[in-house]
């Protein structure tokens, strides 16, 4: 639609026609990001005699009336920043920290944290106009120092401030495209670098150990184990569904999808084994049923019931896809397309070079002795 070109104060007669209701109607209307319905008229809420009886009566139709041009005014600036590119003012006075909430509350559990963290450091309350260059150095220092939630009296550790920061980071690019903050602080803000560590991965034989261990939900011990087979992250892994699965050219069944956090699309051949895990071929997601809850008991039990000591997350899961195969002898740029890594490099931590080709792998890691 056009955009807004006028906003106009109006009376009209309320039933019992003693009074006016003053509204503003918008010519030819705008859109409400937060609803996305078109509003053509706002009621003010505001009441004035019809026919003033006395001084006093007229007075305060005066009063009323200059009131509400106040609020006809203040919503004409609003929609003309709008309209032509200019920071609002009243906006910028908007909750930053809502504003974080609602964009969290979409996205994931680290996200979630990383909403917790700031809302400490923010003291629960932070307008727009707050956010600068040097609130968010403020809360980069905050997180190098910040203790855990979980466990109160440990430090961040310095790998998860990195990924925190940068999470937050990417809040503050979405706001400047959202034009809810006037700059963007990124250009001025330096990265937290992280330091080298194992990636902790489950050998074969504890992988088979795993597998032939009960599991109080079912639904993860499917989904950590198709991510063992697959190398699939959990944020792909709880969006599959059998429309991405299908058979191709050369009798294979593939997973075709795009990867949630690079957006690299991967087309992998699935083995037997991976295909038995995603059971009957149904309408919606495979894993329906899969949260987030679970990989914190749940996980661990199964693990320690499986006898594996090791300090194992579900993302352990891809770790130990790419060292297995890296243990049997897959090339490494064969490794790269199937995990979906957009430099070799990335997938080079998990080992050096070895050759074969992609169908001829995908059936190596097993769930069942030999």
């Amino acid at each position: 639609m056009s955009k807004c070109k006028t906003v106009t104060l109006r009376k009209r007669k309320i039933k019992n026609g003693t009074q006016y209701s003053l509204c503003l109607d918008y010519y030819p209307g705008y859109r409400d990001n937060s609803t996305m319905k078109v509003i053509t008229r706002e009621a003010l809420g505001i009441y004035i005699f019809a026919k003033p009886a006395n001084q006093q009566e007229k007075d305060f139709n005066a009063r009323m009336m200059k009131k509400a041009e106040i609020l006809r005014n203040q919503r004409y600036e609003a929609i003309f920043n709008e309209n032509h590119g200019f920071m609002d003012k009243s906006r910028m006075k908007g909750d930053f920290l809502a504003y974080f909430k609602e964009i969290a509350d979409r996205k994931n559990l680290k996200w979630q944290h990383v909403y917790k963290h700031f809302e400490r450091f923010v003291n629960g309350k932070c307008t727009f106009e707050e956010v600068d260059v040097d609130l968010c150095r403020k809360f980069m220092d905050y997180l190098l120092n910040a203790n855990q939630f979980l466990h109160t009296e440990q430090k961040l550790h310095i790998n998860s401030a990195a990924g925190y920061w940068s999470t937050f980071r990417a809040l503050l690019h979405t706001a400047y495209r959202d034009r809810k903050i006037k700059e963007n602080p990124n250009p001025f803000l330096d990265r937290i670098e992280c330091i080298p560590t194992d990636k902790e991965h489950l050998s074969q034989e504890e992988l088979i150990r795993l597998a032939e261990t009960p599991c109080e939900e079912e639904v993860l011990k499917r989904a950590f184990l198709l991510g063992c087979l697959t190398g699939l992250r959990k944020s792909d892994i709880k969006e599959l569904t059998w429309q991405k699965i299908q058979p191709y050219t050369n009798g294979r069944m593939y997973v075709t999808t795009r990867m949630k956090k690079t957006q690299q699309i991967i087309h992998n051949p699935v083995s037997n084994e991976a295909l038995e895990l995603l059971g009957e071929r149904c309408d919606g997601i495979i894993f329906d049923g899969f949260q987030e809850k679970m990989l914190q008991g749940p996980l661990q039990r199964w693990l320690q019931d499986a006898g594996i000591t090791k300090k194992i997350t579900f993302h352990c899961s891809r770790h130990t896809f790419g060292s297995l195969h890296v243990e049997k002898g897959t090339d490494v740029a064969v490794i790269q397309a199937l995990m979906g890594h957009k430099n070799i490099t990335t997938t080079q931590i998990y080992s050096k070079l070895a050759d074969d080709q992609l169908c001829q792998v995908v059936d190596k890691i097993t769930l069942k002795r030999s």
